[in-house]
């Protein structure tokens, strides 16, 4: 009888055990898509859209036309408080120290007495429009006239976690597909050298959620998000560690590339297979692209200095801003960016509401200021939406006498650009800053206004699940419609 090691020797490898053995990988893979001769791409004609629907990342049309063509998101995690930075509430600091009539709803122990808190910091009305700041902020508070001000913004949770997966996936369920998974399988990218969704994350490590806030969940892979670094090399083993002669790679990628062909005539309307050589396909762009993309080192002086990469408060997060930008101006569609991650939820107040927002105050607004200047000054802003949010609010009660708990009922955001309304302030809370009472916003809504501007009809974005047509905003749960308020133009839905 022949032992096991003799019946291996006997067959044919398999493709993944070849893959292993000759130690080409990914990268290999992806060198012998870029340089075969007919790949998905190149049957392509050039400047084609692909149907809505197919799974890769070549352009998509729009259900109708778009007012913008990408996304940046600055996420906010841990919630900044809406009451000490947009939201001012004369009646709460007047009453600051007195036991509210109301029991608000708490997350955390240490503010059972009730006691409302008025805010440390001082309010003054910038811009043109006389919008609403407070001193944490002078550098957003300078573009006052740039910014939409969302402040009847509410969500469905207080807990961090949670909320940050409401935000990203419209709904607190593990698992479904982030906003820039959906625009990417929307849309596609018009640079099919880089990802369609980007993620600029502290290098010092995640915040709360980690990777779950940039997943494509049951959307296929190729959506999902790509962790650019700003230290190093900007992604992480995009090239082999191995040097070989030109002549044995070229011939092993000119087996594979024929492997996989056959492969895949195999399989005909496999959307999975055909996903995977795309991804292939796309990784072995990014080797020849991505690391010049986002090299800063061209950038003149004066716009380095511009994000505050010359300070050390700020270069950390001035430095990703900066990266975004260059990122949507080489066509990438959406772009996720992350604040310092010291701490995993840096805008959490719990304890001191002023030393809390002191300490990450100064580090954001300075580069959230730059980029909204930055992409005016090439003419960028006005296709480009700029979000600038946290997950949840604070509470007007104190926490430990002199921080503020969670309140998922009311918080404030802000958007530049893509067609929303500039100096302007939609919807109002009630007289304490406790729960979103004028005009009031969910997520979803949020959701299903952003894919308007990009041209999608956020009722026909979908995607079978588990024998269900699964969209983005779930109308019939959460009624999303677009608010129209918001933008420049009348919606085309609603």
């Amino acid at each position: 009888m022949l032992s096991r090691q003799s019946d291996r020797a006997l067959l044919a490898p398999s493709r993944r055990e070849w893959l292993r053995e000759t130690g080409y990988g990914i990268g290999g893979i992806a060198l012998a898509q870029l340089l075969a001769t007919e790949s998905i791409a190149a049957r392509r004609p050039s400047g084609s859209s692909s149907p809505r629907g197919s799974h890769n990342l070549l352009p998509k049309q729009p259900d109708f036309r778009p007012r913008a063509k990408s996304i940046i998101l600055l996420m906010q995690n841990g919630a900044p408080s809406q009451i000490d930075l947009f939201d001012p509430k004369p009646e709460l600091s007047k009453r600051s120290g007195q036991v509210h009539v109301e029991k608000v709803e708490t997350f955390q122990n240490g503010s059972e007495d009730n006691r409302l808190l008025g805010t440390p910091y001082k309010f003054y009305k910038r811009g043109a429009c006389r919008m609403d700041f407070s001193e944490a902020l002078p550098h957003m508070a300078s573009l006052a006239d740039e910014w939409c001000m969302v402040r009847s913004m509410h969500t469905h949770h207080n807990n961090h976690t949670e909320a940050l997966v409401i935000f990203a996936t419209g709904k607190f369920f593990a698992g479904r597909p982030t906003l820039g998974a959906w625009v990417g399988y929307g849309l596609g990218t018009e640079n099919q050298d880089l990802p369609s969704y980007i993620v600029l994350r502290d290098p010092q490590g995640y915040s709360t959620n980690g990777t779950e806030l940039w997943q494509s969940g049951w959307l296929p892979a190729i959506y999902r998000g790509t962790e650019f670094r700003s230290q190093g090399s900007a992604v992480l083993n995009l090239r082999s560690n191995q040097t070989l002669p030109d002549g044995v790679r070229r011939n092993a990628l000119d087996l594979l590339e024929n492997l996989n062909r056959k492969h895949l005539d195999k399989h005909p309307g496999d959307s999975e297979l055909e996903s995977r050589i795309f991804n292939y396909e796309l990784a072995a762009r990014m080797q020849l692209s991505a690391n010049n993309v986002v090299d800063i080192s061209k950038e003149s002086a004066a716009t380095r200095s511009l994000y505050g990469l010359d300070q050390d408060h700020t270069a950390n997060y001035g430095k990703r801003c900066l990266m975004a930008r260059r990122l949507i101006e080489a066509g990438v569609r959406f772009v996720q960016v992350l604040p310092p991650a010291k701490s995993t939820q840096p805008w959490d107040s719990h304890s001191d509401t002023k030393a809390q927002i002191g300490a990450i105050a100064p580090q954001i607004d300075q580069p959230s200021a730059a980029l909204i200047r930055d992409l005016k000054s090439r003419g960028l802003l006005e296709e480009t939406i700029v979000i600038w949010a946290g997950e949840f609010g604070r509470l007007p009660v104190s926490q430990h006498s002199k921080g503020r708990d969670h309140n998922r009922n009311a918080f404030t955001i802000l958007i530049a650009g893509g067609g929303f309304k500039s100096g302007f302030i939609h919807g109002a809370t009630d007289e304490l800053g406790y729960r979103s009472v004028d005009k009031r916003v969910s997520v979803a809504d949020l959701h299903a206004t952003l894919l308007h501007q990009l041209g999608i009809d956020h009722r026909k974005l979908s995607y079978p699940h588990l024998g269900r047509e699964e969209t983005l905003t779930d109308r019939a749960v959460t009624r999303a419609h677009v608010v129209g308020d918001l933008l420049n133009h009348s919606p085309q839905i609603t």
